[in-house]
């Protein structure tokens, strides 16, 4: 079984910085991809960023391209979220998520089969 948990969520004022950490155990890495998914009060949860094992490609949501950035350190079994020029809209509780499902696309949340316990991020303007 995979193990995700995520951390480094907290509060900022909009503009400034959070790095979210991913650690993993089990059997994550392999050739499949990782994750970033938020969910606000009363909104669906949404894709925030993925990365793939097989060739490092990255894919971002719309809303948070060339302020986010994911990346992994397989030594450390972890992925990152780098989170800069914060708004308040990103506020949500974040998920990391490994993807399991090809079938699939990468910016579903049915295309993950494990998912971290979530980690808060608020953004204060």
């Amino acid at each position: 079984q995979v193990q995700l948990v995520e951390s480094g969520g907290g509060l900022v004022q909009a503009g400034g910085s959070l790095r979210l950490s991913c650690a993993a155990s089990g059997r994550t890495f392999g050739s499949d991809a990782m994750g970033w998914f938020r969910q606000a009060p009363g909104k669906e949860r949404e894709f925030v960023a993925a990365i793939s094992w097989i060739d490092g490609s990255t894919y971002y949501a719309d809303s948070v391209k060339g302020r986010f950035t994911i990346s992994r350190d397989n030594a450390r079994n972890t992925v990152y979220l780098q989170m800069n020029s914060l708004k308040p809209e990103d506020t949500a509780v974040y998920y990391c998520a490994r993807r399991g499902n090809y079938y699939n696309p990468y910016h579903s949340p049915t295309a993950y089969d494990y998912w971290g316990q979530g980690t808060q991020v608020t953004v204060s303007s």
